[in-house]
């Protein structure tokens, strides 16, 4: 298979904390460890070897919503240049969404584009049975649609507030509900919710978006329990500041103004997202579950 070299994250580095200085160092009862006998030192015990699984997707399928631009474009090419075939479902952008396309093919899997307004339930159906029919299985799904509709409470319309929870919270539940037989059947289910820090700690002129993606933390919770005993796993990821279309069009003082919030001191990249998904997809995360991975440079400490 043709890798492309996509800024993602492909390996693990395991360092191993501690030392004499440790060893030597006072334990309170509570943290006695297994194994110890009270009054003599823990015995230093050799790590096994780690047989870590890999990062590789080959034979599974992936679908990405928003797939055509900024954090689901990166997912979706992250994805494909570790063999997984892909689904691209897009809003409006087709052209894009048919350069991902492209780009994923020619790293030797299949892909396709698939327009659909994921808030509408009856469509999402349909283009949900669609790519079933045409890819045979679902493996991965990763619910990234979103829009934002930003004002103060005050002046926040009803219609605004709707549209939002529509697309980015109703939208992640049709498209889960839709595949959920598909991917229950997987022996490598995934489903990978993007989040918000937005929805942890709340952001000014954001009610809306900020209750769609607490909603979405929620109902990633629920998933996780729910389809546990199939061994399908539901994790969400927690993106701070990132570099996307809508970040771009700020003025610099207002970046500089964003990027001082950050302990990192930076916007985070559509890359550094799509490397905590892929790990989050692959067999490395097999044992972890209703979990919400923050990547926001330490926004939300």
């Amino acid at each position: 298979m043709n890798r492309q070299n996509l800024e993602v994250a492909d390996q693990v580095q395991v360092t191993e904390a501690g030392g004499p200085e440790a060893a030597a160092s006072p334990v309170d009862a509570g943290s006695i460890p297994v194994g110890a006998t009270c009054g003599k030192p823990a015995q230093p015990t050799a790590l096994p070897d780690l047989d870590l699984p890999g990062l590789d997707l080959s034979g599974r399928t992936a679908v990405v919503t928003g797939g055509s631009r900024g954090i689901g474009r990166a997912i979706a090419l992250a994805l494909a240049n570790h063999g997984a075939n892909v689904a691209v479902i897009y809003a409006g952008n087709g052209p894009a969404a048919h350069q991902v396309v492209e780009l994923a093919q020619a790293m030797g899997v299949s892909a396709q584009a698939y327009r659909c307004d994921v808030a509408d339930y009856d469509v999402s159906q349909e283009v949900c049975d669609r790519i079933v029919k045409d890819f045979g299985s679902i493996d991965i799904l990763v619910n990234n649609a979103g829009i934002i509709r930003d004002n103060l409470m005050l002046r926040m319309s009803a219609a605004d507030f709707d549209e939002v929870i529509a697309v980015n919270l109703k939208g992640a539940f049709n498209v889960t509900h839709h595949l959920m037989r598909s991917l229950l059947r997987s022996k490598h289910g995934r489903i990978i919710n993007i989040s918000s820090v937005s929805g942890m700690m709340g952001n000014p002129g954001q009610a809306n978006y900020a209750a769609a993606k607490a909603g979405l933390i929620g109902m990633t919770k629920t998933v996780a329990r729910e389809v546990a005993g199939r061994a399908v796993t539901c994790n969400a990821i927690a993106p701070g500041l990132i570099t996307t279309d809508m970040t771009a069009a700020l003025s610099d003082q207002a970046r500089s103004s964003l990027d001082a919030l950050v302990p990192l001191k930076r916007a985070g990249q559509p890359a550094e997202i799509a490397a905590a998904a892929l790990f989050l997809a692959s067999d490395m995360a097999a044992y972890i579950t209703g979990e919400v991975l923050r990547v926001d440079g330490g926004m939300y400490i």
